[in-house]
């Protein structure tokens, strides 16, 4: 079951939005090799914060994911593109509803 979950909140640097929104599609190849990662989601929040919502089915998976190569990507690009550093929040899922899988 899909309990644990981390929510990133990141703030462009003025006139990096685009090169944000590439960074983050170019996310999803890489949350596609993470088997621990189920769920992840790229967002965007308004027209310079963006997000990232991901969820795991137990702590290690979170941690693993903490660990991997979309986090030390986001910490090596984090200087250019974000205007603060990223936000990381571990959450917990309360409740989740998947009707259909996206591609």
């Amino acid at each position: 079951m899909i309990k644990y979950a981390l929510f990133a909140r990141l703030e462009a640097k003025p006139g990096k939005e685009a090169e944000v929104q590439q960074f983050l599609e170019a996310g999803l190849a890489m949350a596609r090799d993470e088997k621990t990662t189920p769920i992840w989601f790229a967002l965007r929040l308004s027209p310079t914060t963006f997000g990232v919502f991901d969820a795991f089915e137990d702590e290690a998976g979170r941690q693993a994911h903490l660990d991997g190569q979309i986090a030390k990507a986001l910490m090596a690009k984090a200087p250019d593109l974000f205007a603060k550093p990223p936000s990381i929040e571990p959450i917990e899922v309360l409740g989740l509803k998947n009707a259909a899988a996206a591609s």
